[in-house]
């Protein structure tokens, strides 16, 4: 075995990894000394606002900016008729970072009613606004798609999924459906949701002797550079992007159109230029969750066992963007069934292009699966628990691919234990408090594990033994720079306070986005193949007075600040004493990670059981969520406390896709309604009760150092979960998201 490859057998200082180490960027965030995109200071910084469209579909007949020119403060005013030639931006499947394939301000056409049309350069921030708003625009309007109720018969299929087929079909599912003992054959609705992390969408922009240097709220950095390289026709080396801290991503921070539009005025006027979105701007040009509409019908006999599966649906999206919202990717990978039929089809509509939102699809694809699951427990009188143990497979029940490590009937049986289920009436509307009635509902939670290859990693260690490690990734406030400090530490063998991570800067070593839950994977399996590097080079500075001298980097393992020999820790020398022997200050190393060829041979997915308990006011129809338990399988755990808080973060943010998110959407106009936090409404201290989580901590053979990712699981599931805990509490069957009182 490699000297790296099992850093729990290496370090014999006392072990960091697992232990709940208070997030290392927490000070600076509490001081203020951590420098948003928005708040990065450069000398003669000018400010920018955004124009946006009021049509779905058309063109801009004339564009009157006199006013705006003229008012106090302005230096430029860009719209399409005086816009540099840009390039159109790649996307995510073409290894961009942009949501939209539109040119950016390089025409007339008009395709979503919000669409930026002009952007204003000016002294201050309020002079821009103030600017922007006297913009005249008169369009030619031409019939818009706007309904997915209406336009269902253009419906087409995706070519691909994510990597995956779009159409899988075992079986004749609607026959063994039809012929089935017992049967559940329902739809369920979801609606568009909007980003809303408490950080703006921002950037801060300039030029240096033809580098182009964008100070971003991105958690595609990367990305965002190869992006910007090829819209504005740079070689590598003339774009840098920096984004060493981001207020909340959750899929919605890559490259806008907002980005380019800042980058272009920033030459043209020859200063710096900050362009904060207003929370308005958000809603009107960044997208979020698209709407869907799923058939879920589950054919059992009356043991549970399922002769057929069928999940298929359809979703909203637009023509010029990819992100297909999968719905149907956890009912290919959670139960046993004889037979299948997953299929997802989109329209293509006139709308703000959605994007990757927390758990894109498998959020709202758990809502429907899981719900329909209960509904089927329901029909069989049998604990939904109980269902769910005879339904786990022993093997992927579509690819039938080996898992490469699965506990969800063990995480359903320590979270049925915390949380009390066995109290649990079977029949609804049996427990009462007064005004309101209490029911419990638990959901299955899955998320699929994504490890990105590619990204590159450098480590370097100095002669006093502190390691630095770089790499060009994110930190979003879930503790990237907190794990990847702990991992690197006990893979050293040196203390935590002599290790610091860097991150946020292109000209780092190439990362991997922050996206997938797969970052802390993706990272791990860098710096795992830079230690490897590393080593082989402390081993040829060793020379052959060493101790070492003769082993192969295989043959050796950390402790203490050094090196020893794995069959024989007494042949050790310290880092120190190599390099002083060497002669050298510093020694480093970088290499890029690749995904193992084994892992491509197994089903790897983390699950988790969601538990919830729910009061719901006979009277009003008023819901509140009183109790919730998470009890996750989610491969090993670095840090108890950052995972407990991204778990914690995501059953929050499940509780308002549950109850309260919907972006209302204007069918006739294709103007989003309610485009401000005080008619959007996410979760508040009141709406969340004490979240309990817990997990499996099995580490997963198959991914470095047996982790999988945890930041997009949590949200997975819960809508499902409070859903069926309002049908056990009322007796009422909630089958289209928000679970609003009107509806109970």
């Amino acid at each position: 075995m490699s000297a790296v490859r099992n850093p729990k057998q290496q370090s014999e200082m006392p072990r960091v990894v697992g232990q709940p180490i208070a997030r290392v960027d927490g000070p600076l965030k509490v001081r203020g000394q951590a420098r948003f995109a928005a708040e990065v200071d450069l000398p003669g910084l000018a400010y920018a606002a955004l124009a946006y469209s009021s049509i779905a579909k058309g063109r801009i007949v004339s564009i009157d900016t006199s006013a705006a020119r003229q008012a106090a403060g302005v230096m430029f005013v860009m719209t399409h008729e005086n816009a540099p030639k840009l390039n159109p931006p790649p996307i995510f499947t073409e290894g961009g970072a942009a949501v939209s394939r539109l040119p950016i301000m390089q025409g007339a056409d008009v395709h979503w009613n919000g669409q930026p049309i002009a952007i204003v350069v000016a002294e201050s921030q309020e002079q821009a606004e103030h600017a922007a708003s006297l913009i005249q625009a008169r369009f030619d309007t031409e019939p818009a798609v706007l309904s997915l109720d209406k336009s269902r018969a253009r419906a087409k299929a995706h070519e691909h999924i994510l990597g995956e087929p779009p159409k899988i079909e075992i079986g004749d599912a609607e026959s063994a459906l039809a012929s089935a003992e017992v049967r559940v054959d329902r739809v369920y609705r979801t609606p568009r949701q909007n980003h809303n992390a408490i950080e703006l969408h921002a950037v801060t922009v300039h030029w240096e002797e033809g580098t182009l240097v964008v100070h971003d709220s991105t958690q595609m950095i990367n990305m965002s550079a190869l992006a910007l390289q090829r819209i504005f026709d740079l070689p590598p080396d003339k774009v840098r992007v920096k984004s060493p801290f981001i207020g909340g991503g959750f899929g919605g921070k890559g490259l806008w159109s907002y980005q380019v539009l800042a980058a272009a005025v920033a030459r043209e006027v020859q200063r710096p230029v900050r362009l904060v979105l207003s929370r308005e701007g958000v809603f009107r040009s960044i997208g979020g969750r698209t709407l869907t509409e799923q058939r879920v019908a589950l054919g059992a006999r009356k043991d549970g066992a399922l002769a057929a599966l069928i999940h298929t649906g359809l979703t909203g999206m637009t023509s010029h963007s990819y992100c297909p919202e999968q719905f149907t990717f956890p009912a290919r990978h959670l139960y046993q069934a004889d037979r299948f039929k997953i299929a997802q089809e989109y329209v293509a509509l006139h709308m703000v292009p959605n994007t990757f939102m927390r758990a894109p699809g498998e959020s709202v694809g758990t809502f429907a699966l899981e719900s329909a699951i209960d509904e089927l427990a329901v029909a069989l009188q049998l604990d939904p628990i109980e269902l769910r143990r005879r339904l786990e497979p022993k093997v992927d029940p579509t690819s039938r691919h080996p898992f490469s490590q699965r506990g969800l009937i063990e995480a359903y049986r320590r979270g049925a234990e915390k949380f009390g289920w066995h109290d649990r009436n079977l029949e609804p509307r049996s427990r009462r408090e007064g005004d309101w009635l209490i029911g419990h509902g638990v959901a299955t939670a899955t998320y699929p594990y994504y490890r990105q290859p590619g990204g590159a990693a450098r480590i370097r260690l100095n002669a006093e033994g502190h390691a630095i490690v770089q790499m060009a990734s994110h930190e979003m406030g879930m503790g990237t720079a907190t794990v990847q400090a702990q991992f690197a530490a006990d893979l050293l063998a040196v203390p935590l306070e002599e290790v610091k991570f860097e991150y946020g800067d292109s000209t780092q070593p190439a990362g991997t986005m922050a996206g997938g839950s797969s970052q802390t994977a993706s990272i791990i399996g860098a710096v795992v193949a830079a230690s490897e590097a590393l080593f082989a080079e402390l081993l040829r500075l060793a020379g052959p007075q060493s101790p070492l001298a003769g082993l192969e980097p295989g043959e050796v393992m950390t402790r203490d600040r050094g090196l020893c020999a794995r069959r024989d820790p007494g042949r050790f020398e310290s880092y120190r004493a190599i390099l002083k022997r060497a002669g050298r200050q510093e020694v480093s190393a970088e290499a890029s990670s690749a995904e193992p060829v084994e892992a491509q041979k197994y089903s790897m997915h983390s699950t988790g059981a969601q538990f919830c308990e729910v009061r719901v006011n006979a009277i009003t129809g008023e819901i509140r969520v009183s109790r919730f338990l998470g009890s996750f399988d989610v491969g090993r755990i670095v840090n108890p406390k950052t995972a407990a808080s991204q778990l914690r973060g995501g059953i929050v943010m499940g509780i308002g896709l549950a109850l309260m998110e919907e972006t209302l959407f204007d069918e006739r106009t294709g103007r989003i309604m309610n485009a401000s936090l005080a008619e959007y409404h996410v979760p508040v201290h009141m709406d969340v009760p004490a979240i309990d989580v817990i997990w499996n901590d099995i580490p997963d053979p198959q991914s470095p150092h047996g982790v999988r990712g945890i930041g997009e699981i949590g949200i997975t599931g819960v809508g499902a979960a409070i859903a069926n805990a309002v049908y056990n509490a009322a007796g009422v069957r909630v089958r289209e998201l928000p679970i609003t009182l009107d509806k109970t």
